[in-house]
């Protein structure tokens, strides 16, 4: 008997042995998937979306030696009297407005400040959408109807072999992907742990192997399609993200802090919205759209590129918002307006008719609620409109 108990006291301590030598070999990974699992926890969550580089792995993005870019001080606008019920019930982190270049509300909320680095989320969708332009321009694109696997080879086989850059720019690949965030099991979500542990983007995108529909069919939100433009941009130049990114698009901007993208564990960067910058970072990104793809004098994507993505040419249902590459268009909308846009209240909204730029960052919890995006649209017209 007190063999046996020597035996099985043996394997219990090799096992107690194994698990603290597996805890300590993996515990980068368990504290970023600990991380992730509370990331959107009531009480972290404004935190944790200034402070994305503790719980995933990330790589800066160059600013670049240009000078900041001023963005002066303007006469302080007079905001819609809602505007304080607003931010409150909308979570807002910051609020920056911008008329003809000139800052003339800026403010920050629930204790984050000038110098946070927020999480753009899908606001990232349209700066790609801008590299893609400039990238297709050089040459290196032929075409929007190429098929992406002309570019991305690894896709051969996949959901995506047979669809074009253009549906995918689009939302239009067609391809099933389940982007509920309340859902554990959803694709988003594995996705999110793909990344926490450290996993191979481009293997999650080529391991998506069924459709909702034929490419170019219909308009479906899928956040992936923009991890494949990434791919398709690689592919076309040789070059990752994060470089392409700072030498085309973040150096001329004269940004004041130099952004840093989320990546996967072969430092691949989380192009569909892991990239983090400053509330007035973003604003001069918008700035740079809004007069037409210049900023401080330089020319950074070409009027015509930014005049083809910001239209409303996704296969959207009637009446349903517009959608075109990578930017979103409001149903309704006047002509000149299109924005980018997170899930959780980020917003970069633009205005080119009247001069305007609006930045929000957020920690929106009740993103699911009926009537949100619309109501977070109105508001944006309702300060535009008052300027």
């Amino acid at each position: 008997m007190r063999t046996i108990l020597k035996w099985l006291l043996r394997i219990l301590l090799a096992f107690v042995l194994a698990a603290v030598a597996v805890g300590i070999w993996k515990r980068e990974e368990i504290s970023r998937l600990l991380a992730v699992n509370s990331l959107f926890a009531e009480e972290k969550i404004v935190t944790n979306f200034s402070h994305m580089n503790g719980a995933f792995l990330t790589t800066p993005v160059g600013r670049g030696d240009m000078p900041v870019t001023p963005l002066p001080e303007g006469p302080h606008a007079t905001l819609p009297e809602n505007i304080g019920a607003w931010i409150d019930d909308r979570a807002v982190t910051s609020l920056l407005v911008l008329k003809n270049g000139e800052i003339v509300h800026e403010s920050y909320h629930q204790g984050t400040g000038t110098d946070d680095r927020r999480i753009s989320w899908s606001m990232a969708k349209s700066f790609l959408s801008v590299l893609f332009g400039i990238v297709m321009e050089e040459g290196h694109i032929a075409s929007l109807d190429d098929p992406v696997t002309k570019y991305a080879p690894m896709l051969e086989g996949s959901a995506y072999d047979g669809a074009t850059i253009r549906n995918v720019l689009q939302m239009a690949s067609g391809v099933k992907f389940n982007e509920d965030y309340l859902d554990y099991d959803s694709d988003i979500n594995r996705m999110g742990r793909v990344l926490a542990l450290g996993g191979a983007m481009d293997n999650f995108a080529a391991g998506l192997s069924e459709r909702e529909a034929e490419p170019g069919e219909r308009w479906l939100y899928v956040s992936i399609d923009t991890h494949v433009i990434g791919m398709v941009i690689r592919g076309a130049t040789g070059r990752d993200i994060p470089s392409l990114l700072s030498e085309k698009v973040i150096a001329p901007l004269g940004l004041e802090q130099p952004p840093y993208y989320i990546t996967d564990g072969d430092g691949v960067a989380f192009v569909l919205g892991g990239l983090n910058m400053t509330t007035r970072d973003y604003a001069r990104f918008g700035l740079m759209v809004e007069q037409g793809g210049t900023i401080a004098g330089r020319r950074v994507v070409s009027e015509d590129w930014l005049e083809q993505s910001t239209a409303a040419s996704a296969p959207t249902e009637p009446g349903a918002i517009g959608y075109g590459y990578q930017w979103w268009i409001p149903e309704g909308s006047e002509p000149g307006i299109s924005l980018a846009r997170g899930i959780y209240g980020q917003y970069i909204y633009i205005d080119r008719t009247r001069d305007v730029v609006i930045v929000t960052t957020g920690a929106d919890r009740q993103f699911r609620e009926d009537g949100v995006h619309d109501t977070n649209i109105a508001m944006f017209r309702a300060i535009a409109e008052s300027l």
